[in-house]
């Protein structure tokens, strides 16, 4: 990494984070106001089977939120709107701006436990062929996961979480 870019610190990457968080708030409200107006066609969806919930779950929330991250960190900006207002940027380890297919790489990789977790709970509320043992085994992975990412930036030298490190980027400050 660029000796010179200063590194972010972990309560700044976090509070990004939350003020981003405000818009997935927001888009959460629009969702279910949509969704006392299509409730009869809706509720089929989720009360099926686990799979069907799960591919509606993740068209109608975690695709969204993962195409917010993926298409601001990988524009011009390089920066969602919470990162913009924290004067952060997504860059390269040198210091370079990341491409469209970095940063859907890095958002996809951030969002692996939100989405398992997702998986794993539509399985414990609709009854499904899988054993129980290997639900609670995924439940126990996707805590692992966010540990693991949550504690990350903190034993790395450039505060990078595990996706940053695969992937090869790091936040910086903006210029």
């Amino acid at each position: 990494m660029n000796e010179n870019l200063k590194s972010v610190s972990f309560a700044t990457r976090i509070m990004a984070f939350f003020l981003d968080y405000i818009i997935i708030l927001g888009y959460i409200i629009l969702l279910i106001g949509v969704s006392f107006l299509a409730r009869p066609q809706l509720i089929p969806l989720f009360t099926t089977n686990p799979l069907l919930a799960e591919i509606t779950g993740f068209l109608f929330i975690t695709l969204p939120v993962y195409l917010y991250f993926a298409v601001c960190e990988g524009s011009k900006s390089h920066a969602t709107w919470g990162k913009r207002k924290m004067g952060i940027v997504v860059a390269g380890i040198y210091g370079q701006p990341i491409g469209f297919g970095s940063s859907l790489f890095r958002s996809a990789l951030k969002f692996i436990p939100w989405e398992l977790a997702h998986f794993t709970i539509w399985h414990m509320v609709i009854p499904s062929e899988y054993p129980n043992y290997l639900i609670y085994s995924l439940l126990g992975t996707v805590y692992g996961l966010v540990l693991i990412y949550m504690i990350s930036p903190l034993w790395s030298k450039n505060n990078q979480t595990v996706y940053d490190s695969i992937v090869g980027t790091v936040i910086r400050y903006r210029d």
